[in-house]
């Protein structure tokens, strides 16, 4: 794996944010990430425009989506400015500045309860092919039908 701790690029220019969530939304539905959600927090702070949220269904797999997206992003030269969490895999913080991904483990996710915590913030669920109810016991992922 390549270090994911370097700093990343510059934020982009004002108006490709949005385009930015979409894509960093594709990514972890592509990685079959769950209960993704967007939190719009232009309106209730201005540290960040956006967190997206997604939970994995194991270390290995939080770790995984960590690092697709890193590497994703850092090939079309988006790399983050700060990555937090991933040597345990319960909760990686993907800093991109302008964005900020919180990829979890169900329970780390509801015991901190980043939805409530910023419950004033605009909210978009992502629909997913994909319930970690219909996940195999094995680690095997069976799509919904």
């Amino acid at each position: 794996m390549n270090e994911i701790k370097e700093a990343g690029s510059a934020p982009p220019v004002a108006g490709e944010t949005e385009a930015r969530v979409r894509r960093i939304v594709d990514l972890l539905q592509d990685k079959k990430g769950l209960d993704i959600v967007q939190l719009d927090l232009r309106a209730v702070t201005d540290t960040t425009d956006f967190f997206v949220l997604c939970s994995g269904t194991s270390e290995l797999h939080v770790k995984a989506l960590a690092e697709d997206l890193c590497d994703q992003l850092r090939t079309a030269g988006e790399g983050p400015w700060h990555v937090e969490g991933f040597e345990t895999g319960r909760w990686v913080l993907l800093d991109f500045v302008d964005i900020v991904v919180h990829i979890f483990r169900q329970e780390i996710r509801e015991f901190y309860a980043l939805e409530r915590l910023w419950g004033d913030a605009a909210r978009t669920s992502f629909s997913s092919e994909w319930d970690a109810a219909e996940i195999g016991k094995r680690g095997r992922s069976f799509p919904r039908s």
